[in-house]
C-alpha cells in the first residue's frame, strides 16, 4: 500500500476513532468527583474554543483570519486537544492518556498536513501571509490583525458544530452516571 493511500484511510478514520477513544474512556474510566469537575471543566474550555472557531469559518470560501484564527491556525484541533485533556483529567486512567496521546500523534499532523495543503490550493497568496503571522497549533496571546469578520450563529450551525456539543453532553451524562453508580 502507498504512502498516499496510507494517509487517505487514517485521515478518514480519525472520527471514528475518536469515537473509540470516548467509548474505552468510558470503558477505562475511574472517575471521581474531583477528577470528573475539573475535566469537565477543561472540556468546557475546549468546546468554548471550538465554537468561537466554528462561528468565523467559512469553509472554502475565504480564508478563517478573525477570532481564533489570530492566534493559531488550528484552533478547531486545539478545541479537541483541550476536551481531549478534560478526557483524561475526568477518567483517570493511564490506557485513556496512552490512546489520546497515540490518536493525537496519528491522526493530528496528517490532518492539519492535509488541510495546509487545501489552504495553500484555495489562497495561496493569503495563507503564505498568513502563515508567517499565526503559529501553526499553539496559539499565541498576541492578536496579529484586526478583522471586521464577528462570530456568527449561522456559521456555528451551517459548519455543524452542534454535533460536538451533543457528543460531549452524552459523554458527560455517561460519565457521570458511572462515577454516581460506582460509588
Amino acid at each position: 500500500m502507498s504512502k498516499f493511500n496510507l494517509e487517505k484511510i487514517i485521515y478518514r478514520w480519525r472520527v471514528r476513532a475518536g469515537s473509540l477513544g470516548l467509548i474505552l474512556a468510558i470503558i477505562f474510566a475511574k472517575p471521581d468527583l474531583t477528577s470528573f469537575l475539573t475535566g469537565l471543566g477543561v472540556c468546557f474550555l475546549g468546546l468554548l474554543i471550538r465554537t468561537w472557531s466554528a462561528g468565523h469559518l467559512r469553509k472554502e470560501k475565504e480564508l478563517a483570519i478573525s477570532g481564533p484564527y489570530q492566534y493559531t491556525r488550528n484552533p478547531l484541533y486545539l478545541g479537541n486537544f483541550v476536551i481531549g485533556i478534560g478526557v483524561v483529567f475526568a477518567s483517570r486512567s493511564w490506557w485513556v492518556l496512552g490512546y489520546f496521546a497515540a490518536y493525537f500523534l496519528l491522526f493530528y499532523p496528517l490532518a492539519i498536513k492535509k488541510e495546509m495543503k487545501r489552504m495553500k490550493e484555495l489562497f495561496p497568496q493569503e495563507y503564505d501571509e498568513y502563515k508567517k503571522k499565526a503559529p501553526l497549533f499553539f496559539p499565541t496571546w498576541k492578536s496579529f490583525t484586526y478583522s471586521e469578520n464577528k462570530f456568527s450563529w449561522r456559521l456555528f450551525r451551517k459548519n455543524k458544530e452542534w454535533r460536538a456539543l451533543i457528543g460531549a453532553v452524552l459523554f458527560w451524562v455517561i460519565l457521570a452516571l458511572k462515577m454516581i453508580l460506582l460509588i
